[in-house]
């Protein structure tokens, strides 16, 4: 009753190995690209960036 689970877990270390790989892999693309100068803004830092623009300019009209 033991073996079968021993294969499972052999599995489930190299999936995680493969994982881990995966992950520095594109961690290491992601730095190359950005030493490149492809480097992108996320879509929430310029909505954030949108919404105190447009919040700033409110009170500013409302509270003056």
């Amino acid at each position: 009753m033991t073996t079968s689970g021993s294969p499972d877990r052999s599995g489930r270390g190299s999936e995680r190995q493969n994982w881990v790989e995966r992950r520095r892999d594109k961690i290491r693309n992601e730095i190359e690209r950005n030493r490149r100068g492809e480097y992108t803004v996320p879509t929430w830092v310029l909505a954030a960036a949108l919404v105190l623009l447009v919040g700033g300019w409110l009170a500013l009209i409302f509270l003056a």
